[in-house]
C-alpha cells in the first residue's frame, strides 16, 4: 500500500493526522494551546514532511556496471 502512495498523498495524510490529534487534545482533553504548544505542533507538522521530501527520491540512477551488464546480454537470446 505504501509503495503506491505518492509524496503529496503521504504529506497530506501526515497533516491530517496531526490536525486530528491537535483537535482531539484541544477539545476532548481540554488542553490549553499556548505559544510553546503551538510551536511544537507546527514542528510536528512541518519537520517530518520536509525530511520525507529530502530523503524520498525516485529510482536510483543506473550504474556503469548495470549498463555494461546489459550490453553483454544483448547478443544472447
Amino acid at each position: 500500500m505504501l509503495s503506491a502512495m505518492s509524496r503529496g498523498t503521504a504529506i497530506g495524510v501526515w497533516f491530517a493526522i496531526v490536525a486530528v490529534i491537535a483537535a482531539i487534545t484541544t477539545v476532548v482533553l481540554g488542553v490549553v494551546v499556548t505559544t510553546g504548544t503551538g510551536l511544537l505542533l507546527l514542528g510536528a507538522c512541518f519537520v517530518p514532511p520536509a525530511v520525507m521530501l529530502i530523503v524520498w527520491r525516485g529510482a536510483p540512477p543506473v550504474t556503469i556496471a548495470e549498463v555494461l551488464h546489459e550490453a553483454d546480454r544483448r547478443g544472447q537470446p
